[in-house]
């Protein structure tokens, strides 16, 4: 069958037998699929897919046309298996009786027509689906309780949202229920997105699903509040879930009649999908994070049901999160790190987390600018077990045994980077300052006061 395929001397493909008899069946499948005849249909698509197989062993001579050819085959295969899955649901409800329909309705007005219009709206429900994939997080993040220094009030009530219900589900019957809605407020970098990885990873039997503004906002008229909802009926198909949103004032910031229509849509789909109106929300949390939560809508507000107060941390929690970030290749000593949770007064946990890494890069900065090196004994660089004695490290040039060389002279596997020190964070928490606003947090202390609670 091979002859009848022949391509001319630009590499352009003729078919033969095969691919117009197989194009002949696709034309057929597509006119019985209008026609809603799916069983034909399916068996035609099928039948097509044969022959384009046997195009591609022996009728398709390039790489390129054999490549056009498999993108049909899965096209067609891909419509095939939704035909086949609708007509497996079908056969399932078909009624007891053969002439009866519910309602007294025909085959087109029935049952059946509902169906046929799901499958119809399928292809959009998948495409908004797939959209939406990319935020259901499937690796955990790997930060446990332990990781998060302080916020023992938040922790407490995310346990009790997230973890209790799973685990005991007892515990939550009759007129007890969870929270559906818990809002996570305060300063930028005092550990609110870091509170959702730890429940990424502590909520083991739950999907989390991590989007922000730019997940469901599209220019597509109509499209933003489809996404809202598709992402909360997978939330219930996916149950027991948790929404994590991100600056949830990007969404749900005031109404006004400055704003546009698409906004106000996208609010309003995100409030009924958040009431549950129709819908049974058990089992799914929305948990949101903003650092300007006065800009919330009042009815947005309303059903985060739990507001937390993610304050900046104290002087015990900042000594924690020294220890935290440090590791252990250094030389400062617990009363060091007590006196830099005492010196950070006013600094958020991303501050610190600054402070750490500028400190880490001091050593790195006292190779580049030494001009002397010593021998020092340490594990060697190839086998961290091994003990060797010609190591060198940056020294003063008034040390003993040292040489007068730059880094470059240095080679790459005898390198002994200096540990940081004290002094080191000192230094760099000499030009690392806070930066949080005072007038922020006078904000978001008195949206406490009127709304929320501490953390």
């Amino acid at each position: 069958m091979g002859r009848f395929a022949t391509t001319n001397n630009k590499g352009l493909y003729f078919p033969g037998f095969a691919t117009v008899k197989a194009i002949d069946l696709v034309t057929k499948a597509t006119e019985e699929d209008k026609n809603k005849n799916y069983e034909e249909a399916l068996r035609l698509y099928e039948h097509s897919v044969e022959y384009f197989l046997h195009a591609i062993k022996y009728e398709a001579s390039s790489e390129k046309a054999k490549e056009s050819i498999r993108a049909k085959c899965v096209q067609y295969l891909d419509r095939a298996e939704k035909l086949k899955t609708y007509l497996k649901k079908k056969d399932k409800k078909k009624p007891v009786a053969d002439g009866e329909k519910a309602g007294g309705t025909n085959d087109k007005n029935g049952k059946e027509g509902s169906d046929s219009d799901d499958e119809e709206k399928n292809p959009e429900k998948k495409k908004f689906t797939e959209q939406l994939s990319g935020a259901i997080v499937i690796e955990k993040p790997n930060v446990s309780w332990e990781d998060v220094a302080g916020l023992a009030g938040a922790k407490e009530a995310l346990k009790e949202a997230v973890i209790l219900p799973v685990k005991f589900p007892h515990l939550f019957t009759g007129k007890r229920k969870p929270w559906k809605g818990i809002l996570l407020f305060g300063p930028p970098g005092t550990g609110k997105s870091y509170l959702a990885k730890a429940v990424a990873t502590e909520a083991n039997n739950s999907t989390f699903f991590s989007v922000s503004s730019s997940d469901l906002v599209s220019k597509w008229l109509g499209e933003s509040e489809k996404l809202v909802k598709t992402l909360f009926e997978l939330a219930r198909e996916n149950q027991p879930s948790i929404i994590f949103i991100d600056e949830v004032d990007a969404l749900c910031g005031s109404r006004s009649e400055n704003e546009s229509e698409s906004a106000r849509r996208i609010k309003t789909e995100f409030l009924v999908q958040m009431q549950g109106v129709g819908n049974d929300n058990n089992g799914v949390l929305v948990l949101g994070a903003t650092n300007i939560p006065w800009t919330l809508d009042s009815a947005i507000r309303r059903r985060f049901e739990k507001r937390i107060y993610i304050p900046l941390p104290e002087a015990p929690a900042r000594t924690e999160m020294f220890k935290l970030h440090l590791g252990n290749t250094h030389s400062v000593t617990e009363a060091d790190f007590r006196e830099l949770g005492q010196r950070t007064e006013g600094y958020s946990g991303a501050d610190i987390s600054i402070v750490v890494r500028d400190a880490l890069m001091q050593p790195v900065r006292k190779v580049q600018t030494a001009t002397h090196f010593r021998r020092v004994r340490g594990p060697s660089r190839s086998d961290p077990n091994q003990i060797v004695d010609d190591l060198l490290t940056p020294c003063s040039p008034g040390a003993p045994g040292a040489i007068e060389m730059s880094w470059m002279d240095v080679p790459g596997d005898k390198l002994l980077e200096p540990v940081v020190s004290m002094s080191d964070l000192l230094m760099s928490l000499s030009t690392q300052k806070a930066t949080v606003n005072q007038d922020d947090l006078q904000k978001l202390i008195k949206f406490t006061e009127d709304f929320g609670q501490e953390g």
